[in-house]
């Protein structure tokens, strides 16, 4: 049997910082190869990203994840890239955020294949360097290679972590989606003493921010919470106190549930903002969108990963469209999609752990669902 803790050790003591592969692509590369997988780089702008694939007849059940973590920061007790275990925990940057849920997976096919060589189908595995940063270059851009060669998912699982306390606690069908304003209110400069000979940016821009945190977005829908705006930074820059500045920014974030869409948003905004244009002073916005909210409808798939996290845990997993984004957002495009993976109270934290036992875990509920998959 691969051991899912050994690989997840091997993959903390990368320090694949975004966008540095520090050799964990390469590890996983090797790795599958040696157990049959035919495996692609589909690297892209200085990004590692393996497409690796099991059989070649339907239907197609993937996996994805990434290897990529964010900066390990400062207060660590040990060493964030040295994979320490102690009190039957696992210790380093990504051990829950995600390099443990990809050695689950990893380790789950390689031991179903062994065990079924003639699989009735494929498995295709998608991990990325790019889930951290900008994910332009990532999951993107191993779709892309895949369309063009033909390759397509007919389900997929993401083992971003998904419990917020305890193992087999949450599963999530669907995402919000996420937009960002940047603002840029702009004036003319000049003497705090004589504000008639210039043009104030920040009454038209703060007039705004003001009506948009008082903005009930909605009350929530069916699958989802009530989506929220939050202003995140307003910069003027300004370090004298007696001169009226030309320029003042902001920052909103949005995150909205599927009452909306980005375009219906982007037009309800630039109605609103266009009542806060006044002479002598514009205010402009551009916006970025991060991904459209999605849900993945009740049905077989979804049953078929909840019965298989309540016989290996014994827990039936709540069924959860919260939290951020996550690269589920793309994969959506193209087939179901769901999302299951460890506790993630220490993600991005100092000191970040997940206990050993549950990647165990992790590892045979992904390899119930392969199971039920194939001789469904």
């Amino acid at each position: 049997m691969t051991d899912p803790v050994t690989l997840t050790a091997d993959l903390l003591r990368c320090p694949s910082v975004t966008p540095v592969e520090a050799g964990a692509i390469s590890l996983l590369e090797s790795l599958l190869s040696g157990a049959g997988f035919t495996c692609h780089r589909t690297d892209r702008n200085g990004i590692a990203n393996l497409h690796a694939r099991y059989g070649t007849a339907g239907p197609v059940f993937g996996f994805n994840g990434h290897t990529d973590v964010v900066p390990p920061g400062e207060n660590w007790t040990v060493d964030p890239f040295g994979a320490e275990i102690r009190d039957g925990k696992i210790w380093g940057r990504g051990a829950a955020d995600m390099k443990s849920g990809v050695a689950a997976f990893a380790c789950a096919a390689i031991d179903y294949v062994k065990e079924n060589p003639q699989l009735p189908g494929s498995i295709a595995i998608l991990i990325t360097g790019d889930e951290e940063g900008d994910a332009r270059d990532g999951t993107v851009a191993i779709l892309d290679w895949m369309a063009a060669q033909g390759e397509t998912l007919d389900c997929c699982i993401v083992g971003e972590p998904t419990c917020p306390d305890f193992m087999g606690q949450m599963m999530k069908v669907g995402r919000r989606g996420s937009m960002t304003l940047y603002l840029t209110a702009t004036g003319s400069q000049g003497h705090a003493a004589y504000p008639h000979r210039a043009r104030n940016p920040l009454p038209p821009l703060i007039g705004f921010l003001d009506h948009l945190a008082q903005w009930t977005l909605d009350g929530g829908t069916d699958q989802f919470d009530p989506s929220t705006l939050a202003i995140t930074t307003v910069d003027v820059g300004n370090p004298a106190n007696n001169v009226i500045p030309g320029e003042a920014k902001a920052t909103v974030n949005i995150r909205f549930n599927d009452a909306h869409s980005s375009a219906s948003l982007t037009e309800a905004i630039k109605t609103v903002l266009a009542g806060y244009q006044i002479e002598g002073v514009t205010v402009s916005m551009d916006i970025k969108v991060s991904g459209e909210s999605f849900v993945t409808a009740p049905g077989e798939f979804t049953r078929l990963v909840s019965d298989a996290i309540q016989a290996e845990t014994g827990v039936t997993p709540e069924h959860s469209t919260s939290g951020g984004t996550s690269d589920a957002r793309f994969i959506r495009k193209i087939c179901p999609v769901v999302e299951f993976g460890l506790v993630g109270q220490t993600m991005h934290k100092a000191d970040e752990h997940v206990a050993v036992a549950d990647i165990h875990a992790l590892k045979s509920v992904y390899h119930r669902i392969m199971g039920a998959y194939f001789t469904r």
